[in-house]
């Protein structure tokens, strides 16, 4: 029984894929947040640069 469990805890200790994926999901959930309050925080000056693009278009 001692030797099952001390080969399942080598197999996890030398498994760094749930690592890996969760550091991925942690950096992905990070950009999201950033993008979310850079669009909350932009969003009327980045609504006026379309609407001022927009005019000249229509102008042109």
């Amino acid at each position: 029984m001692v030797r099952l469990w001390t080969r399942y805890q080598g197999r996890f200790a030398h498994d760094e894929l749930g690592v890996t994926i969760s550091q991925y999901a942690l950096i992905a959930a990070l950009i999201a947040v950033v993008a979310m309050a850079a669009a909350v925080f932009l969003g009327s000056e980045i609504s006026g640069r379309f609407n001022e693009v927009s005019d000249t278009a229509q102008s042109a």
